[in-house]
């Protein structure tokens, strides 16, 4: 690889730079050099010496590591003037043409939609029907056999974890781990090389193309984790790779003009208030719906999405630009709502259209089935699809994206499996990770050959995902969970490219039970309006019918009182949707005797059971619920 030329490019009126180049064909690599001054104390960080990516590259080429020779800073301050042509990563030149076949978006309703987060390489890494040259690769998940287990299993929309270029750390390689989640951009436009089983740039585009052109002929939507909060540069310190040598005071959060500002917890805050930041971003965006045809994005810590200097703005211009662009208002918009600066948990702070993963769900269904005391009416909330922080603002309990799991922690199988976090092979002595899981080790720590407690453990994973699929708002898995999979209880995988982190495809009773019982709670709430309505419950009788759209009910048969509600103590209880469902929760420790209301009851399923569908019998004055179990009735079409 050698240098063939160079191009200066010009100023316009407007600050952008350009230059032509004739007869350039799609695979050739470019980047630029800088000429500027080097005045650390302004914010100015121009060096020349290093060759920076093109922001609007479409593939990147070369290995994705961090080197050396990329570093900024030298000693004293001083600019580093080794040149890092050699080994720096290099834009590509794309040719956006492609074969779409006449690909049509599913454009599949909040209400029906049910989310799978995952990752391209983990996620095939050890699938038995994917040959083995395209496991862990954009073709590997377009595999015709993993389209159809996560059609079977009722997901409408996988959401892939960063799939933009990215940089693996230095600290990470001395250790010889690997950023394997990919929170650490270095391109908004272009996909990760190392999930493409083709070779070159135009190749590996291609590639993701098929792979969304895939899922759409199967009906399921893509969602891209995208992160554009920070780049992999980092602090001063870090590498030199693009907004820094390019802008840094346009691109970057800069405390007193000088220094980057971390909201983020990794050394940079990217400034999507900045004319030219933002317009990058929302190109960007627009890029991976019109061309690369994605139907949404889940934004990583998209509270910085939403700052203005150091506070969260409502009406940033992020958000204003979103809401008015015609493109990008009618995709689905998902926000981690939270980063680490200033008033940075933002969990229902954010506009319409915007969706939330909802962080007060997660810890409340937690800690209700882990059986804390006063947990019951704050669970109650989020079984409604949190009306007290959508409600106020107007706002849909569709809002609400409904997860116990994210990629971000404990698996399911581990939240019940761990008390402490396991995180040792990270090499941070287990110091990384969140130590507050509100898990339960169901008396053991770690795995155990006692059936009795794994049997328990089942039965809690079952009592969550149920929970899940029959609350008000968005259904959130984490793939695997229904497989029953483990991590070996470390919390903060993200460094895993490994066995800890690649799912495991290996068949047992368990896990084809697991699997079943997700494909039939997706099924059940494809079929019961209740659990998809896009408006908060009142409590009021139906003019028509009667009833009202939700009742509590205590185990005596009364109806529950505010105080009653309130009582530490209270760990069971029934709801009762639209005078037709009823849903029987119990974590105590005990099994628990309802008396039902009026009529005849036919069990959907019981937790409680392996497997939890399929019950027979019919329930007209009693019902026992198990302990640490949902049990879900719902009346005969007849008797409604």
């Amino acid at each position: 690889m050698r240098e063939t030329g160079r191009v200066r490019l010009k100023r316009d009126e407007n600050d952008v730079w350009q230059g032509h180049v004739t007869d350039l064909k799609h695979g050739a690599l470019y980047g630029y050099r800088v000429h500027g001054p080097w005045a650390p104390a302004e914010g100015r960080w121009f060096n020349p010496r290093k060759l920076l990516l093109d922001p609007y590259a479409k593939a990147i080429a070369g290995a994705h590591r961090w080197h050396p020779h990329m570093q900024n800073l030298g000693p004293k301050n001083r600019a580093d003037l080794r040149d890092d042509a050699a080994v720096a990563l290099k834009s590509v030149v794309v040719n956006d043409a492609f074969d779409w076949g006449g690909d049509t978006a599913p454009q599949i309703p909040w209400a029906d939609t049910v989310i799978d987060e995952m990752h391209v390489r983990g996620f095939t890494m050890k699938h038995p029907d994917v040959p083995t040259d395209l496991r862990g690769t954009y073709a590997g998940l377009a595999h015709p056999k993993v389209i159809d287990y996560l059609k079977k299993i009722g997901i409408t929309a996988v959401q892939l974890l960063p799939v933009h270029q990215h940089l693996d750390d230095g600290f990470l390689i001395s250790r010889g781990l690997t950023n394997f989640w990919g929170y650490n951009s270095i391109g908004f436009f272009a996909p990760h090389s190392e999930y493409a089983a083709a070779q070159g740039g135009q190749a590996q585009v291609e590639e993701f193309k098929t792979m969304v052109r895939e899922f759409h002929r199967a009906g399921i939507e893509v969602i891209l984790d995208v992160v554009y909060n920070h780049t992999a540069e980092g602090d001063e310190n870090g590498p030199m790779i693009f907004f820094r040598g390019l802008d840094n005071a346009g691109y970057y959060m800069l405390n007193g003009g000088v220094r980057v500002v971390n909201y983020t917890g990794t050394g940079n805050t990217y400034n999507a208030a900045s004319p030219p930041a933002l317009r990058l971003v929302m190109d960007s965006l627009r890029y991976w719906v019109q061309v690369m045809h994605v139907d949404g994005f889940r934004f990583d810590l998209a509270a910085t999405m939403g700052r203005r200097g150091d506070q969260f703005d409502y009406f940033a211009p992020f958000f204003q630009a979103v809401a008015q662009d015609p493109v990008l208002r009618n995709v689905k918009m998902i926000a981690e709502p939270w980063d680490i600066g200033p008033n940075g948990y933002q969990v229902g702070g954010f506009p319409k259209p915007w969706r939330e993963l909802n962080g007060r769900y997660r810890d409340r269904v937690r800690r209700f089935w882990r059986g804390d005391s006063g947990a019951a009416a704050s669970f109650a909330k989020r079984l409604c699809g949190s009306q007290e922080i959508y409600g106020p603002s107007g706002r849909s309990p569709l809002s609400s994206v409904n997860f116990v799991i994210s990629h971000d922690g404990f698996t399911l199988r581990d939240l019940w499996t761990y008390n402490e976090k396991h995180n040792e092979a990270n090499g941070e002595e287990n110091r990384d990770g969140d130590s507050n899981n509100h898990g339960w080790n169901a008396g053991v720590e770690g795995e155990t050959d006692d059936e009795e407690i794994n049997a328990t453990r089942r039965k809690l994973v079952r009592a969550c995902l149920a929970t899940m699929f029959c609350s008000l708002g968005v259904p959130f898995l984490c793939a695997g969970d229904e497989r029953w999979r483990t991590q070996g209880g470390n919390n903060n995988a993200y460094c895993q490219d490994n066995e800890v982190s690649w799912l495991d495809w290996a068949k047992d009773d368990v896990t084809e039970r697991m699997t079943d019982f997700v494909a039939e709670l997706a099924r059940f709430r494809r079929e019961t309006p209740s659990l998809r309505r896009a408006t908060h419950f009142t409590g009021r009788p139906d003019p028509l019918t009667g009833r009202q759209d939700v009742a509590w009910l205590d185990p005596d048969g009364s109806f529950l009182s505010h105080e009653r509600w309130h009582d530490p103590e209270r760990r069971a209880f029934g709801a009762i949707l639209d005078g037709a469902l009823l849903l029987l929760f119990n974590t105590s420790n005990e099994k628990v005797v309802f008396s039902l209301p009026s009529g005849k009851w036919s069990p959907v399923f019981d937790t409680a059971h392996e497997p939890s569908f399929g019950l027979g019998g019919i329930y007209s004055e009693k019902a026992t619920c198990s302990s640490r179990s949902l049990l879900c009735l719902r009346k005969p079409l007849q008797d409604n």
